[in-house]
């Protein structure tokens, strides 16, 4: 799998671009703040409809335009594929396929698949959960696209019973509460929680070995990197699914309403959701302890790149072709041996894209093709 050709109008910085790509090495090469990150951000967000920079789509959008277009076209199995999305701040994005457009802009999710190395990754090990979830959920959509349907309406229903918790809880002081609607979403949140951790368990199931042999490779240590989910509803839980019928939802529905059942009276006080995939998460540990708060820097490092390259290892043995690899700006983020050992391991991908601010960032194995980008345009290509 490689991306062939990146269109860009109105994305970022770039009023229009366009980039012709093969498989093998690109580097984009040019000085901060001018438009390297916009551009593999754009494809990026064609593979998974969201960017590893924001939060929200407004930013994606050039100042003064209305909305941006990003246009990929994807080459897998020897079949090209063209994928447009528009992007319009506020509103719900729109997608084309082929130049034919689709009823759900996530119905593009899965044509691309691409593993990110990027600075930020270095929340993975020192921040908050969320930064994990977020983790585990982009891969689990990647690995299996429909899981964007699922994520979205585990939002909707948490929303909802968030708001429901907290008009139930004002009118409950007030002496006049009644809670029976919230066994409604108390069931919604089961249902679309147990479709969501049930996938989750699985993932980091599956998950667990290569990122022992990843942190192994990228850090010359041998068996440290543990990772293990942790939530509200016990710490059985991967056994449990592995072994129940179902893929375990039965289990974790039953278990999620028991849990919901008995944290309402702090849930009605607090008015918020205490119960579900949004308060979960993934533990990191080397040997007997936890990542977060004892790695040192360079460990941190280790364990980030580990997680990515697991999740590279994950898909690439599930078919469908190698993902496409990128790389932004991370090799000035580490010393030499681990640019060396991440070079050397993904230099035999697909395709592979390495930002850098100067040429000598690169390491040696990744040596290929080169784009000059000066200014928000692309000036060069060698």
């Amino acid at each position: 799998m490689h991306v062939a050709h990146l269109s860009l109008t109105d994305f970022r910085s770039y009023a229009g671009v366009e980039l012709a790509l093969g498989p093998g090495v690109t580097s984009l090469v040019g000085p901060n703040g001018q438009g390297k990150t916009n551009l593999v951000e754009a494809i990026g967000y064609v593979a998974t409809l969201t960017s590893h920079g924001v939060s929200t789509d407004a930013p994606l959008v050039r100042s003064g335009a209305e909305r941006a277009i990003v246009r990929a076209a994807v080459v897998r199995d020897g079949r090209s594929t063209l994928v447009e999305i528009e992007i319009t701040a506020g509103r719900a994005n729109r997608a084309r396929i082929n130049r034919g457009p689709v009823p759900r802009a996530r119905e593009v999710v899965g044509l691309l698949r691409t593993v990110l190395f990027a600075p930020e990754d270095l929340a993975l090990v020192k921040g908050d959960p969320g930064e994990r979830r977020r983790f585990l959920d982009d891969l689990l959509t990647a690995r299996s696209p429909r899981y964007a349907g699922v994520r979205a309406g585990c939002g909707r229903v948490l929303k909802q019973r968030t708001a429901l918790l907290k008009s139930a809880g004002s009118a409950i002081r007030r002496g006049s509460g009644d809670v029976r609607t919230l066994d409604v979403w108390d069931t919604h949140l089961a249902n679309a929680g147990a479709e969501l951790l049930a996938g989750r368990l699985r993932l980091v199931d599956d998950l667990s070995a290569p990122v022992a042999a990843a942190y192994a490779q990228v850090s010359d240590k041998q068996g440290d990197a543990v990772i293990a989910y942790r939530g509200a509803l016990g710490d059985d839980l991967v056994d449990a699914v592995r072994d129940a019928p179902s893929g375990g939802r039965e289990l974790l529905q039953a278990r999620l309403l028991e849990a919901t059942g008995r944290m309402r009276p702090q849930e009605l006080d607090r008015g918020v959701c205490l119960v579900g995939p949004h308060r979960d998460d993934l533990v990191l540990s080397l040997g007997d302890l936890p990542a977060k708060g004892y790695a040192s820097h360079g460990e941190s490092w280790s364990y980030a790149l580990a997680l990515r390259l697991a999740s590279y290892e994950l898909l690439r043995h599930e078919g469908g072709g190698d993902p496409v690899l990128v790389l932004d700006d991370v090799f000035a983020e580490l010393d030499v041996g681990r640019r060396e050992r991440l070079a050397a391991l993904v230099s035999g991908a697909e395709q592979v894209l390495v930002t850098a601010a100067v040429p000598q960032d690169v390491p040696e194995a990744l040596l290929g093709a080169r784009v000059d980008v000066m200014g928000g345009e692309v000036t060069g290509v060698r």
